[in-house]
């Protein structure tokens, strides 16, 4: 096998591969041991035709398309390593000589790995951030904990108020005719949690077990459900249940219960303290993202468009992933969004630029730096990994790909250049329409 390399413009590169033609007579001799079970000529058992019949009935190029698969997967790999290249998205593969007898050629047009120019990033300006935890903060988490050990009571002396929890059916209708999604027996609704329409749950307030009303509202203009975007429905609703919340006292006997400390004051101090370790630990993250992103603005790439179709395929199924654990299949996301996989994968394409930079510009800093990533680091993660999979660790390190173990390596030595980024960054105090850009964002 030879290969010949030409540089072309946008980080693209063709690979013109040539294989001999003793081993394509092979791959042509294996595509015919493959097809010939599903071939039938007369005279012949099924399987049992010769090559040479066959390729006398069907035309000599029958095998070519097989063939060509086979002397291409066997060899396309081979030729990236032979030519140094760093492949960063799939072929474009295109044939232009194939005949029994000569050599097998084939192109493969790729994307490379762009090269960065780095802008100065030491001394990264970012936004400046307060870490701080007030006694409304602490509050507030108080009260979750006692929204989360509540018990629910039975009310049956009262009408519907906000914060109760009700059961019911409803029926809902357009222009009097029922609509999928619309109807439903003993559902379970927290009045004032804005779970439905609009408007829906301030109509309930009021009723009483077993009572019926009608409640008009009028779906959103930008409802999921096309159809029902901006018209006006009415649900017929029964009451069976009302609900309230029953919640705990605030007292050293709740802290005791839900926690390790005695007192209440105690149990306040460690949500505090907790908190201020959570914030602190978010500012941090922003602060590195903050880094990165500067950085991103203030050095050049190019990045070609192959590279970016294949980060945005492998976040489309990154997320198609998550959401099939979560028993969600794609396409009925896809659905409920009201797109096509193709207009999906459109929205992705900013995210998975943004991801491509990020990883670009860091490895050059890391490159930059000459960051060293000791055995000893990747011996402790392996550690960490072999106990989340409940193996051995000699066995998972046993189990990995020299390929995979580089690529622990680089990650470890990306997430020191984060670091490194962040440490070096100045925190500057951001002018005011700046910190509304950001938080509309």
């Amino acid at each position: 096998m030879s290969v010949k390399v030409e540089q072309l413009e946008h980080n693209m590169a063709k690979m013109t591969v040539e294989v001999p033609a003793d081993e394509f007579v092979k791959a042509i001799e294996s595509a015919y041991k493959k097809q010939r079970g599903s071939i039938t000529l007369p005279g012949f058992r099924k399987g049992k035709a010769p090559r040479k019949m066959i390729e006398r009935m069907y035309g000599k190029g029958v095998f070519y398309d097989e063939a060509a698969n086979e002397a291409i997967n066997n060899n396309y790999y081979k030729a990236i390593e032979e030519s140094g290249l760093d492949v960063v998205s799939d072929p474009e593969i295109d044939v232009e000589q194939i005949e029994e007898g000569k050599a097998f050629i084939f192109n493969a047009t790729v994307a490379v790995k762009p090269p960065v120019t780095l802008g100065e990033y030491r001394g990264l300006e970012v936004p400046k951030t307060v870490v701080e935890v007030t006694d409304e903060d602490v509050e507030n988490s108080l009260k979750e904990e006692q929204n989360k050990n509540s018990r629910m009571i039975d009310i049956d002396d009262r009408g519907v108020e906000t914060g109760d929890t009700i059961h019911f059916d409803y029926s809902g209708s357009v222009d009097g005719e029922k609509f999928d999604g619309g109807t439903a027996e003993n559902a379970t609704l927290e009045i004032g949690s804005g779970t439905f329409i609009p408007g829906f749950e301030d109509q309930l307030v009021g009723l009483k077990i077993g009572e019926e009303r009608d409640i008009t509202v009028t779906f959103p203009e930008d409802y999921h459900a096309k159809d029902l975007a901006g018209k006006e429905a009415v649900f017929h609703c029964a009451l069976h249940r009302i609900q309230k919340k029953d919640l705990p006292a605030l007292d050293d006997d709740f802290a005791q219960d839900v926690s390790e400390f005695d007192t209440l004051d105690e149990y306040k101090a460690d949500i505090r303290a907790k908190l201020l370790e959570s914030r602190t630990n978010a500012a941090r993250i922003d602060k590195e993202n903050a880094a990165v992103d500067k950085l991103i603005e203030k050095s050049e790439m190019d990045i070609p468009d192959p590279m970016i179709k294949r980060q945005t395929e492998q976040l489309y199924d990154e997320m198609a992933s998550r959401l099939q654990q979560q028993g969600f299949p794609m396409d009925l996301y896809l659905q409920y969004q009201g797109m096509t996989t193709d207009s999906f994968k459109e929205t992705l394409k900013p995210q998975a630029l943004k991801r491509i930079q990020t990883r670009l510009v860091l490895e050059a800093v890391a490159e930059n730096e000459k960051f060293e990533v000791e055995d000893s680091r990747i011996e402790d993660e392996i550690k960490e990994m072999a106990e989340m999979y409940k193996i051995e660790p000699d066995k998972l390190l046993e189990a990995m790909t020299d390929y995979e173990k580089d690529q622990m390596k680089k990650d470890m030595a990306v997430q020191d250049a984060v670091k490194f980024l962040a440490d070096n960054a100045v925190e500057v105090d951001m002018p005011e329409e700046k910190k509304e850009e950001e938080a509309a964002e």
